[in-house]
C-alpha cells in the first residue's frame, strides 16, 4: 500500500486521535469533524498529486484580545490563536517547482528560480507564497520544491486573519521539509509580513502573523519593531468556564480604506508635534504635559485616538499580567474597558461616512444587553464593520447564540476556542 494510503485509512481508524485532541481539543464532534477533514484533504492530494510520501502541516487563524489600533504605532498587543485552521497535505517535488492547490481556487505553481516581485502578482496568493520562499532563502534556511494541498477553515473577511494563517502556514511547511522544523515560529511571523509588506503589497503590521505563528495567548511590545517582544501565556479560557464568540455583524467593509487609513494617519499627527514618528516614542505623561499645545492646534480626534492609544497599551500590560495571574475576573474587565475606549476615543465602531449605517454599534448594544453578567464584548480588529468579539459563560453560550442570531441571521455567531500551537507539523 502506498503511504499516504495507509496514512488516509489511520486518520478513518481513528489511529492518530490523541494528535488531534492534542490540536483541537476533546470534543467528539470537532474530532469526527477533523478526522473526515483531513482524510479527505489526503485524498485530495493523491488526485491531484499521486500517492508519494506526504507530511501534514497545520496553522490556525487568530483573534485579537487587547491592543486595538497599536501596533501601527510599535505599540503593544494581547492576541490568541484560535481554533480553525489552515491545513496542508504536502508532498516534495523533483521539478524546482512549487505546487498548491487551495480548495476553491485554481492551482498555484512556479519555478524557484523565478522568485523576484512581480507588479502585476501583488495581491495574489502566489506573490504570497513567492515572498515567504524568497525570505527564507534571504536569511539562509534551505528551500526547495513542494507540492500542496491546502484547506481552511479560518473565513475570510472575520478579522480572524486568513492571509497570516496561510503565510504561517507555508513557513511552517518549509521550515519541515527542509530545515527540520528550526524555523522559529517568531521569524515565521517576520518572514510571513514580508512577504504580505513586500511581495502582496499590503502595509500590514506583525501582530497577525506573529499571533498565527506562535500560539495560546501571545503578548507583543512593538517598541522595536525588528525584534519585537513575545512573550507567550499558556492560558486556558474553558477552564474558566468561558467560551470565545465571534459574531458577524454583516457589515460591509467597502469603501472604508479612507476610514482605516485615518486612524494611523491622526495618531501620527500627535508624534509629529513630538518631532517622532510613532507614538511609542512619547511618554502618555508628556503628551498630557503638552495637551495645552496641543488642544486647537491639531484634529480634536487625534487627541482623543492618542489618548486611546495611550491607555490601551497600559491595558494590553494589565490584561497579559492577569492572564499571567490567573486572575480571569479582571481580564474580562479589562478587555471591557478595551471595547469602551475603542468607541468613545478611537472612534472605530462605524464610519462618519455612513452614520446611518451602525452595525457594530447595534450588535454590541445588543451583546450587552443578552448578556448581562454571563460576558464581556468588545469590537474585533480594524472595526467600522466586520465582527465583534466576546468572551461568554460557556453555559450560557446557547442562549446567547439563539437571541444574537434572532438579529444578524443564522450562523452569524461563531464559537470558538483558543489554542495552544500554532504553526505545527502534525504528522
Amino acid at each position: 500500500m502506498e503511504i499516504s494510503n495507509l496514512l488516509q485509512n489511520q486518520f478513518l481508524n481513528h489511529d492518530f486521535v490523541d494528535k488531534l485532541k492534542d490540536i483541537y481539543g476533546n470534543d467528539e464532534e470537532t474530532l469526527v469533524y477533523q478526522i473526515n477533514r483531513y482524510s479527505n484533504a489526503i485524498q485530495k492530494y493523491h488526485e491531484l498529486f499521486g500517492t508519494d510520501e506526504i507530511e501534514l502541516y497545520s496553522a490556525p487563524g487568530r483573534t485579537e484580545v487587547c491592543g486595538n489600533h497599536t501596533d501601527h504605532q510599535n505599540g503593544m498587543v494581547l492576541a490568541a490563536s484560535i481554533n480553525l485552521d489552515a491545513i496542508a497535505i504536502v508532498g516534495k517535488s523533483i521539478d524546482n517547482t512549487i505546487k498548491v492547490k487551495s480548495e476553491g481556487y485554481p492551482l498555484i505553481q512556479f519555478n524557484l528560480n523565478n522568485l523576484e516581485v512581480i507588479e502585476n502578482e501583488k495581491g495574489t496568493t502566489t506573490a504570497l507564497i513567492k515572498g515567504v520562499v524568497s525570505e527564507m532563502k534571504n536569511k539562509g534556511y534551505q528551500i526547495g520544491p513542494f507540492k500542496a494541498y491546502i484547506t481552511s477553515d479560518v473565513f475570510s473577511g472575520s478579522g480572524l486573519s486568513s492571509s497570516a494563517a496561510f503565510e504561517s502556514l507555508i513557513g511552517t511547511i518549509i521550515s519541515g521539509l527542509y530545515n527540520k522544523m528550526s524555523v522559529s515560529p517568531i521569524e515565521i511571523a517576520m518572514i510571513g509580513q514580508y512577504a504580505e509588506n513586500v511581495y502582496f503589497g499590503k502595509p500590514c503590521g506583525l501582530m497577525d502573523q506573529m499571533a498565527c505563528s506562535v500560539g495560546d495567548f501571545v503578548h507583543i511590545d512593538f517598541k522595536n519593531p525588528t525584534k519585537p517582544i513575545v512573550n507567550k501565556i499558556e492560558f486556558d479560557i474553558a477552564d474558566k468556564g468561558y467560551s470565545l464568540c465571534i459574531v458577524d455583524t454583516k457589515g460591509s467593509h467597502a469603501n472604508l480604506t479612507d476610514d482605516y487609513a485615518a486612524i494611523p494617519t491622526e495618531m501620527k499627527e500627535i508624534a509629529d508635534y513630538f518631532n517622532k514618528q510613532y507614538l511609542s516614542e512619547i511618554t502618555k505623561q508628556d503628551f498630557i504635559n503638552n495637551l495645552p499645545n496641543l488642544y486647537g492646534k491639531v484634529n480634536d480626534r487625534s487627541i482623543l485616538r492618542a489618548f486611546h492609544f495611550f491607555n490601551e497599551n497600559e491595558r494590553v500590560e494589565a490584561a497579559a499580567q492577569m492572564l499571567s495571574e490567573d486572575n480571569f475576573e479582571a481580564f474580562l474587565s479589562i478587555i471591557k474597558e478595551s471595547g469602551t475606549s475603542s468607541f468613545q476615543f478611537l472612534q472605530n465602531v462605524y464610519s462618519n461616512t455612513y452614520e446611518q449605517t451602525q452595525p457594530v454599534p447595534i450588535t454590541l448594544a445588543m451583546s450587552e444587553y443578552i448578556l448581562g453578567n454571563n460576558g464581556v464584548c468588545r469590537i474585533h480588529g480594524g472595526g467600522f464593520a466586520g465582527t465583534i468579539q466576546a468572551f461568554v459563560k460557556t453555559d450560557f453560550v446557547p442562549e446567547y447564540k439563539k437571541q444574537i442570531e434572532k438579529i444578524l441571521g443564522k450562523d452569524t455567531c461563531h464559537i470558538l476556542k483558543i489554542r495552544k500551537y500554532g504553526g505545527v507539523k502534525v504528522l
